[in-house]
């Protein structure tokens, strides 16, 4: 294993990373790249960020996300965590509760905010990062690659023109993507013949904080309560209503009663909306790669559109800083298309088949549907099944930057998301990202701290500067050095992965399991990661790198709840 230094760019360039869109899926790609402290532009063609309701529901693996920027305190203040949904006949009996109480990643399943609260308190939050610089009202209008970098031609408002070059460009400029365009990517897939009323108002309280859902083949409709007593409803258009007339005052406040809106509610935005389900045919050329609705568009019926462009986010914002950084082998990054796309397909899907429930194409399906749930739900497993959202498509991938540990798929823990528990140390109670960290991990559970610590001497893990965390079931235990312990006091953890006793555990920047080894196999491991990452190296000058860890924090921010 060769371990040799290499000059990754330096100032050769005027950024190493420049980001089109400040959207969500944008504001949290700049985010992460300046939590690892990447030199980053984000360019925005508008001069702020938006001002209409757009997205509604947050789920708990981007909030966790939040977390990695720090971020998730500020965010939790404007949002309503852990929401349900009612499925509701056409009489207005339930026949389908959907109420998740778990929060195996650190947060609630569900969470309803508001899309301009969310990307001006991550505009703000960029602040805080020194490499990261802004540039709104500004607009892409060419993308030229050359070799080893990336050249963009940018316009203001005002008609100034500047070029700018960096060594990786992330396109999340939306659904229509200029610079989709400019690369000559389509977005394949379908757009729904169906049309959906949406309206937006505020001064609107609930009666609940649950979302219903009126699935009636007259008029399928979904009222979302949200933050600061606003509140969404979209109702579906039928084959019947003329689009121009279903947004005229009269009939919006008639569909508003008839569905349960508060009567002094305030509207604040009304539009028609086509939805779609859309994936790009490759989702990079060269150094430009594509993120958020850029590369896919996901009916809404599931919350998931906005949540699966932050996951992009995550994905291809730690492999280009350790590409950037830690000179890793740049094709890491073929594998951001390749673990993402098949998840975000499997969300489309989601979304779709929910879409079929809320919307039934006739009286007899609606009829048969929701008897059918009906007596499911008298099964405890199935209506656990529904309950808890164990429906939803997991976060984990079957292939792309993992080593497998030769395990069948549903049973390895190589590849899934890790959960977050509460754990202790000696001096802190906290939620465990905040022990592993910002960059990698190693979680270890072997018999003994000793053992744990010479099994992650291997100098590549000093090198990817992996956080390293003992894991026990016991109290009282402190840490060595530069390592920390830990308690799973719940056994969250423990139960979390795959028969963990006596093995360590890779983990990545964006919390999935890289892969696992017993403390014999450290160097063989140690070999076969360093030929995935490609001989991965620290600048000539360590101190001059932005540590990809962090210190366990005396009171850490988003630790609640205390043990």
């Amino acid at each position: 294993m060769s371990l040799i230094k290499a000059d990754p760019g330096g100032d050769m360039y005027d950024y190493d990373v420049i980001v089109v869109g400040a959207g969500p899926t944008g504001l949290a790609t700049a985010n992460l790249l300046g939590c690892y402290g990447v030199r980053t532009l984000i360019v925005e063609r508008n001069a702020a960020t938006v001002h209409e309701p757009r997205a509604v529901s947050i789920d708990d693996e981007s909030l966790r996300t939040m977390q990695a920027i720090g971020a998730v305190d500020t965010v939790l203040e404007r949002v309503v965590a852990g929401y349900g949904s009612r499925y509701l006949t056409p009489g207005g009996h339930p026949f389908l509760l959907v109420e998740p109480t778990g929060i195996p990643y650190g947060y609630p399943r569900r969470n309803a905010f508001r899309q301009p609260v969310l990307e001006a308190q991550l505009r703000h939050h960029l602040d805080g990062w020194p490499d990261v610089e802004t540039l709104f009202g500004w607009t892409a209008t060419g993308v030229v690659q050359e070799g080893d970098h990336v050249v963009l031609s940018l316009e203001s408002t005002e008609g100034e023109t500047r070029s700018v070059s960096c060594q990786y460009v992330v396109a999340a400029d939306g659904a229509s993507s200029p610079l989709r365009s400019m690369l000559g990517l389509s977005l394949d897939g379908e757009t729904f013949a169906e049309k959906w009323l949406i309206v937006d108002l505020e001064n609107s309280p609930a009666p609940s904080r649950e979302t219903l859902v009126f699935c009636d083949v007259r008029r399928p409709c979904i009222a979302l309560p949200g933050p600061d007593l606003t509140r969404r409803f979209e109702f579906k258009l039928i084959p019947t209503d003329d689009p121009a007339t279903m947004t005229q005052d009269a009939v919006v406040g008639e569909l508003l009663s008839t569905h349960g809106a508060a009567p002094d509610s305030r509207i604040s935005r009304k539009t028609i909306y086509t939805f779609h389900a859309r994936l790009a045919q490759t989702w990079s050329l060269g150094r430009v790669f594509l993120a958020g609705d850029a590369c896919h568009l996901t009916p809404p019926f599931a919350g998931q559109g906005m949540n699966s462009g932050i996951r992009d986010a995550h994905n291809i914002a730690w492999k280009i800083a350790g590409v950037v950084q830690l000179g890793f082998d740049p094709k890491i990054l073929e594998s951001y298309e390749q673990e993402r796309r098949g998840h975000v397909r499997e969300m489309i899907t989601l979304a779709r088949r929910m879409g079929r429930i809320m919307g039934p194409r006739n009286w007899l399906t609606g009829f048969l549907t929701q008897t059918g749930f009906r007596l499911l739900g008298f099964w405890p497993s199935v209506r656990d099944y529904f309950g808890q959202m164990k429906y939803k498509p997991k976060p984990r991938f079957s292939q792309g930057l993992l080593i497998p540990d030769g395990r069948p798929a549903r049973r390895t823990s190589v590849g899934r998301l890790l959960p977050q528990p509460d754990v202790r140390t000696t001096a802190v109670a906290c939620k465990l990202d905040y022990v592993l960290g910002e960059g990698f991990g190693l979680l270890g559970f072997t018999d003994t701290l000793e053992t744990f610590m010479r099994a992650t001497s291997n100098p590549l893990f000093g090198l990817i500067e992996a956080r390293r965390v003992h894991v026990t079931r016991e109290a009282g235990r402190e840490g060595r050095g530069d390592c920390v312990q830990v308690v799973d006091h719940t056994g969250a953890l423990h139960a979390g992965l795959d028969r963990p006793d006596g093995r360590i555990f890779v983990i990545r920047p964006d919390r999935y399991v890289l892969g696992s080894f017993h403390p014999e196999e450290a160097d063989a491991f140690a070999a076969t990661l360093c030929a995935l990452l490609g001989d991965p190296v620290h600048s000539p000058d360590p101190a001059a790198t932005k540590p990809a860890t962090a210190h366990v924090p005396a009171h850490p921010v988003g630790g609640e709840p205390k043990l």
